[in-house]
This record gives structure tokens, sequence and C-alpha cells, in this order.
């Protein structure tokens, strides 16, 4: 009894761990999903490999896209001593920072990825020509989806900085 106990917590641990790996992607993905109403946002997605197909390619870049917030989030944590008086105003200076610089680099990043990158990797995505709209909608679907994790990221380091350090 106490070995299946065991391995039941075990599975269970590692079942919790995926999951908080895997939802705020998904929850993220459905939230972007007005994004894919612009044509070359659908091409870019059927163009992606591995499957070169919308719907996996976006369920994969969704949940993967989510990953260094989710992981640097638990890196925070598990990195920022919490214990004693102040601890929850200590963890607010990295997370505000994580989920600031995280942002930036989304924003920045995608159009420059999606533009300059992937054209030179070999996948030739945009019907339109990578013009000054591309590089818009890229960035302001890079700053939508950066923004559905900083600006709880951000409240959450605001709150833990408040005096008495809820």
């Amino acid at each position: 009894m106490v070995l299946l106990q065991s391995l039941l917590d075990t599975v269970s641990g590692w079942l919790t761990f995926g999951l908080s790996l895997l939802v705020p992607g998904v929850v993220a993905s459905v939230c972007w999903l007005p994004f894919l109403l612009a044509k070359r946002l659908r091409a870019l997605f059927r163009s992606l490999p591995p499957t070169e197909s919308l719907a996996p390619s976006y369920a994969l870049s969704g949940i993967g896209a989510s990953l260094p917030f989710v992981v640097g989030t638990l890196v925070v944590l598990a990195t920022v001593d919490t214990a004693g008086r102040g601890g929850a105003v200590r963890l607010s200076k990295p997370l505000f920072t994580m989920s600031l610089l995280l942002f930036g680099a989304y924003t920045a990043g995608l159009p420059v990825i999606g533009v300059l990158g992937l054209p030179r990797a070999g996948i030739d995505w945009d019907p339109t020509g990578y013009g000054a709209s591309t590089w818009l909608v890229l960035a302001g679907g890079g700053a939508w989806y950066a923004l559905l994790f900083a600006v709880p990221l951000a409240l959450a380091s605001i709150v833990a900085a408040l005096p008495g350090g809820y």
C-alpha cells in the first residue's frame, strides 16, 4: 500500500508539473486566436515545421512561447529567498524585471524572427512580401501574447511590494 501511494504521489507530482507548464500556453493560445484572422499569420503557422499544418503548429507555438514566462517565474520563485520578514518584497523586483524583459523580447523579437530569421532559414511564409504591415502585425501579436503573461506577473510583483508583503 505504501509503495502504491508513493508511486501515485510521484505520478501526481509530475502530472501537476506538466500541467503547470502546458496550461498557461493553452490559455494564452486561446486568447491569441483573434490574430489568426490575419491571412499572413495563418500562412505563417501553415509553413512552420514540424507539421506544416495550421492547428498543430499553432498549438505547439503557443505552448512553446509560454515556456519562458512559466519557467522564468518558477526560477524566480525557486531562487529568491522569501523566508522571514519582507520575503515577498524581495520577490517583487526579480518578478517585475523578468516580465518586463520578456515583454520587450517578445514585442521586438517576434518581428525579427518572423521577417528576417524564418525566410533565411528557408521558410518563406508571407504572401504579402514582408512589408511594414507584417512587422506591425508580428509586433502587435508579440506584444499581446507577452501582455497576457506580463500584466498578471507585474501586478503580482506590485502586490508583493506593498507594505506588509502580501
